[in-house]
């Protein structure tokens, strides 16, 4: 199960940001787009990530986002995945490094993908549990007669 390749579960269009963009527009993407996570892109190559800890923890007020640009708060330092790695390497770094999102980039630093670790949790159990118990009209299944 864990042998699966990151492609088969990773999201293959991902929301992508500039450094030029002001943090007010990412403020606004991770309202209205419901993430956490935001890969950084240049000429489509992955030049880092920014989330929604990184503006917690920048701890300025909203009306300071517009001057703010990406590429003065986004991480550079991150730990990326290739879209043939496998879903257990995955799990395993995002258990041990304790950060939620993983950019997938082939050999030439392009973004292909991201993975998180909510992709994993309903990867594992949708392995386990094809057809879900619980809250089967929000996953749009129908009930089982």
């Amino acid at each position: 199960m864990m042998n699966e390749q990151i492609r088969s579960i990773m999201t293959t269009a991902p929301v992508t940001v500039s450094p030029e963009n002001t943090l007010s527009e990412v403020s606004g993407l991770f309202k209205t787009r419901r993430i956490h996570h935001l890969p950084v892109v240049s000429q489509g190559k992955l030049v880092g990530l920014v989330t929604t800890y990184d503006l917690w923890k920048l701890d300025q007020q909203q009306d300071k986002y517009k001057r703010i640009r990406v590429g003065e708060v986004m991480n550079t330092n991150i730990c990326k995945i290739s879209p043939l790695d496998k879903v257990g390497t995955a799990a395993e770094l995002l258990m041990d490094r304790r950060f939620h999102a993983l950019p997938v980039v082939n050999l030439r630093g392009e973004l292909k993908g991201i993975v998180t670790s909510f992709d994993i949790m309903k990867y594992t159990l949708n392995k386990e549990y094809p057809n879900p118990i619980l809250y089967k009209e929000v996953l749009g299944v129908r009930a089982m007669s």
